[in-house]
């Protein structure tokens, strides 16, 4: 994969897994994917190679008690206590709360690099599918050295631990499916970096 295919693939694979870990199911950005994956189309059109696909492809297809939308509820809003937070600062931070300082610190960077991302009113920046959107918009931009920084430094530091818990505590088909894919493609990504990951102590 020369690095021309490398950006479009990136790009492409954050962009998607980003809106499906971000955006309600049912919404105008994320009806459309949800859709391909439960028909099975993702299959032809992701751009890494993804061992069990056709397990998977039926975990993305499977029919469940709880509607995909009661699902994503509870998996990112609540109101009970989210089993997987998706915010970096839960992961990195002693108290696991949220707006903490590894929060700050993704700040001083995106100021530090002239990045401006706009977020919902009053809601961390290090949200996992924020970050992966934003990783979209770096390389989609011609920001490669920035995208490497991001990924190293602020998101796959803790990505693979937040991973591995929603999987195992989804409770959904799809979701699970989901979480597999996403743990695939960032391990294809780290394998590409042409930096280190930053080692950081994991309170979660």
């Amino acid at each position: 994969m020369n690095d021309v295919q490398h950006n479009n693939a990136l790009a492409f694979s954050a962009r998607v897994l980003g809106a499906l870990f971000y955006f309600a199911p049912n919404s105008t950005l994320a009806e459309p994917l949800v859709t391909a994956f439960t028909d099975g189309e993702w299959v032809t059109q992701w751009p890494y190679e993804v061992p069990h696909a056709n397990t998977l492809s039926a975990g993305f297809a499977s029919p469940a008690e709880e509607s995909l939308a009661e699902a994503w509820q509870r998996l990112f809003i609540g109101p009970d206590a989210l089993p997987s937070p998706p915010w970096g600062s839960v992961w990195l931070d002693r108290e696991s709360v949220l707006f903490g300082d590894s929060t700050l610190a993704l700040r001083q960077w995106m100021r530090e690099n002239q990045i401006a991302f706009d977020v919902q009113q009053n809601e961390p920046e290090d949200h996992f599918g924020t970050l992966l959107m934003l990783a979209a918009w770096l390389v989609e931009n011609g920001r490669e050295e920035a995208c490497n920084q991001l990924l190293a430094w602020h998101l796959l530091p803790w990505a693979p631990r937040f991973l591995a818990e929603f999987i195992e505590k989804a409770n959904h088909p799809f979701f699970i499916a989901l979480g597999q894919l996403a743990q695939q493609t960032l391990a294809q990504w780290q394998r590409t970096l042409l930096i280190p990951v930053a080692d950081k102590k994991l309170y979660r």
